[in-house]
């Protein structure tokens, strides 16, 4: 076989202007415009591979910075080598002896870390001729788990338990790859709706939405909390007095509460019966989590967060401590496919379900991917789980999510649904594309 040898790369600033609307808005991103740092790497033979990280507006030209730094290390190597031992790989550019000092494996260069590691599997998937699930379903258990970077977290999970949970599960009598990929084919993964609760709408949006989502058949809401209790309250009546008392409500106050504050809080809220609170505190804070989920378990009401957890680390940490009751893992946050499947095998051991965050620019595109994989090769369960969805800037890629009755389509186009159309690049770059530069012009926003 010919060597592929990555020949050029390209990082772009593409940002949309979502705060315009509130779209996105939340107690404590009251004006976010969705944006991502976008990766293409290419081939010599002019195959190519697209990821990206996803931002909220200003400082995504920083985490372009750094991904234009971390490619360095990547172009002139030859793909087959990388995939090959790829653990080995994703160690050496998160562990650069210089560049490492900035995280170590988190912040922004664990961002573009993210975006880069993206592409990488967008482009191996897209070289097999196949959907990112496929891929990561077709691997052995011990193929996969020559992905994963096991450093700092085999006081948990090691190499060898990891290899032994995918056999398992293969050895298992209920165990039928072809039965659960025909599954979910057919049926797909379930699905829950944010895009009633955004902090920024008014109350008659926020009813239109729910009676748009119910006759979609969504079952399950999130809205978003955390700036005033009288009004959290209020709003969180009115969608459950829409939604019903059967189906779930979620809660989000994205970091915006102390630890104290957080418990008293929900606890005014139990009245509307949450299923979940969502990053009820720092994101950092894992003892101040493990503290809410044990005051709030006793009246029903779980703890969800790592949308914002900084590496395999702290999920570790989180897991153990028992500070959440769903794992939420981002496809853009921590460092790509590699470190989230690490994420994933230490929640299945420790009996976490995983319920992805989406929504940001291509979250909901590549965390669909993931969440299949353990389905078929894993937790082989929709029980507690759920994949967040929020039907915004989809139609900027060439292979969207398709959600069928509130549930996600297994993707079939190759690769980690990733690339964004041309035409998108074109209006959208930041701040030279089409429509940024009619926006300046215009006076509806300021560069």
């Amino acid at each position: 076989m010919a060597s592929r040898i990555i020949v050029e790369t390209f990082v772009k600033d593409i940002r949309f202007p979502t705060s315009l609307q509130a779209d996105g808005s939340d107690a404590m991103h009251t004006d976010p415009d969705y944006s991502c740092a976008y990766v293409t790497i290419k081939l010599d033979n002019g195959i190519e591979g697209y990821g990206l990280t996803f931002t909220c507006g200003r400082g995504t030209e920083i985490v372009v910075k750094a991904c234009e730094v971390i490619l360095r290390m990547v172009k002139g190597q030859c793909v087959d080598d990388i995939f090959s031992n790829f653990a080995e790989f994703w160690r050496k550019i998160t562990s650069e002896s210089q560049l490492r000092w900035l995280g170590p494996e988190k912040g922004v260069t664990h961002l573009a870390t993210a975006a880069v590691i993206n592409s990488l599997w967008d482009l191996w998937a897209r070289i097999k001729g196949v959907p990112l699930w496929k891929l990561l379903t077709g691997l052995s258990p011990e193929e996969l788990v020559a992905t994963i970077d096991f450093r700092y977290i085999t006081d948990v999970i090691t190499r060898d338990e990891a290899i032994d949970i995918l056999k398992r599960q293969r050895g298992e009598k209920n165990w039928n790859k072809l039965e659960r990929e025909s599954f979910l084919l057919r049926n797909g993964l379930p699905a829950y709706t944010t895009q009633v609760g955004w902090l920024g709408y008014n109350d008659k949006q926020v009813r239109q939405l729910c009676e748009k989502y119910l006759s979609l058949g969504y079952t399950d809401f999130k809205v978003k909390v955390g700036r005033n209790l009288d009004d959290d309250l209020r709003r969180c009546k009115l969608i459950r007095e829409e939604i019903g008392s059967k189906n779930k409500l979620m809660v989000d106050a994205n970091q915006i509460w102390d630890v104290n504050e957080a418990i008293e809080w929900m606890k005014a809220l139990e009245i509307v019966k949450p299923y979940w609170i969502e990053e009820p505190t720092s994101p950092d804070d894992i003892l101040g989590h493990a503290k809410i989920a044990q005051a709030l378990r006793p009246l029903g009401i779980g703890v969800a967060s790592g949308e914002a957890c900084a590496n395999r680390v702290m999920f570790k940490q989180f897991l153990q401590s028992k500070a959440i009751d769903f794992c939420q893992i981002d496809s853009a946050r921590i460092g790509g496919v590699n470190e989230i499947l690490a994420v994933y095998l230490m929640a299945y051991k420790l009996k976490v379900p995983v319920c992805p965050h989406a929504g940001g620019v291509g979250l909901c595109e590549m965390v669909q991917h993931l969440q299949m994989w353990d389905f078929i090769c894993l937790s082989g369960t929709t029980d507690d789980r759920m994949i967040e969805y929020v039907d915004q800037q989809h139609e900027h890629f060439e292979n969207p999510t398709v959600i069928q009755n509130a549930r996600y389509m297994a993707p079939s186009a190759p690769g980690y649904s990733t690339k964004l159309k041309t035409q998108c690049i074109l209006d959208y770059e930041y701040p030279t594309g089409k429509e940024w530069k009619r926006m300046f012009a215009e006076g509806i926003y300021e560069q």
